[in-house]
């Protein structure tokens, strides 16, 4: 029997915390007990960004058509709860494109789950900022194109978007509540990234995050993936971008210490997975598939919750995925002995939406992981990092 954690019902356990910092947070890795899980509302979108590798038109029927209803999502939050989960993230593409975005939004509320959105703002109105001020997420995080027009727009491919971005998160913020703001590093708006930082740091003062992995397409759609590897930054310009942080930097550094023990960077520890996919947390597309990650989209790591139990994909089909290993030679070589594997963008997940293979090596991951160790040791070198 699952070990149940003990709250008030329809009392959120509010925390300002992070999560990994709640009291609760070792005790639940101990018992093994999901704390975390992502609810993708809906693939569609109301923009078309270049980047997106997951986006569907917003008026697309047939995606409609096979989203989680209402009271599917309540029962996977019953079960999820039940199990001992505290905070779920609700993300899209675009979760407010959602016709029962609110019903849903104040279920999971209800339950007695933090509750945090990602959206890019667009749609949100004095309805939403009402909604959020009175029930209050955990927090709100919104992407940030640009900081012009132009950019901003040449991102999303919708005409009349900068406008209803600044629309939104100006309601947002007028708020009051936690609204956490992020970027995409892209070709299409790399020049604009200082005075993006700037942008959201002004209005949030300790947060700002940006991201220069693009995944390529979940469903593999050729054009558009030209279109993500034409906005993706080499490796020296990922590197000198990142360089350029000291904090990103510094956190870079540890991460090479701390991530994955020496134990685990030989050729004869052939599993697959070394992350923390699945460890305290999983992810639920729109369409009802459990998957340890967001981007984890191989058949054999993909579980029915249509046709299964949530119980059953935590404690059965997690150590399945978990313990799979590969017997590829060149693999086991190249990436499994890298020194470099803390530095890289290389995981099963990604490997395979560029390849088809989770045990694959690409060639732009390499570029990435020697660009950044490049400019660790030139930090290190001239005295700006501690060696």
């Amino acid at each position: 029997m699952e070990k149940k954690i003990k709250r008030t019902p329809d009392k959120p356990l509010v925390s300002s915390l992070p999560i990994h910092a709640l009291p609760l947070w070792e005790e639940m890795k101990k018992e093994k007990s999901p704390i975390t899980f992502e609810l993708e509302l809906t693939a569609r979108c109301n923009n078309d960004c270049r980047h997106c590798y997951i986006n569907l038109p917003a008026g697309d029927r047939a995606a409609k058509a096979r989203e989680l209803t209402f009271d599917e999502i309540m029962k996977i939050a019953g079960e999820s709860v039940s199990m001992g989960a505290l905070w779920c993230l609700l993300t899209g593409g675009e979760p407010l494109l959602r016709e029962d975005f609110v019903d849903i939004y104040l279920g999971l509320k209800k339950k007695g789950l933090l509750v945090s959105v990602f959206t890019d703002a667009n749609l949100v109105t004095k309805e939403h900022a009402a909604l959020f001020k009175k029930y209050p997420p955990r927090d709100i995080e919104v992407s940030v194109y640009g900081v012009t027009r132009e950019t901003y727009e040449k991102v999303t491919r919708k005409q009349g978007s900068f406008a209803t971005f600044r629309g939104g998160l100006d309601l947002l913020l007028e708020s009051g509540v936690k609204v956490r703001l992020k970027a995409m590093a892209l070709r299409s708006n790399a020049h604009e990234l200082p005075e993006i930082a700037r942008f959201c740091r002004e209005r949030t003062k300790d947060y700002f995050k940006f991201d220069p992995l693009l995944n390529l397409r979940f469903d593999g759609d050729r054009a558009r993936n030209e279109m993500i590897r034409a906005e993706r930054l080499s490796g020296q310009g990922i590197a000198a971008l990142e360089s350029a942080d000291s904090e990103r930097m510094e956190s870079m550094k540890k991460n090479c210490e701390l991530l994955i023990g020496p134990e685990c960077a030989e050729a004869a520890c052939n599993h697959l997975f070394h992350c923390g996919a699945g460890n305290g947390g999983f992810y639920i597309s729109y369409d009802g598939q459990f998957r340890l990650c967001s981007s984890l989209l191989h058949p054999d790591c993909v579980y029915d919750l249509r046709k299964g139990s949530l119980a059953e994909a935590w404690r059965e089909f997690i150590p399945k995925v978990r313990a799979m290993r590969s017997e590829k030679k060149s693999f086991l070589e190249k990436c499994r002995a890298c020194s470099l594997v803390n530095l890289c963008l290389w995981c099963p997940a990604h490997a395979y939406l560029e390849t088809g293979e989770m045990d694959a090596s690409p060639d732009y991951f390499c570029e990435v992981a020697e660009a950044r160790a490049g400019e660790l040791k030139k930090r290190i070198k001239d005295g700006s990092l501690p060696a």
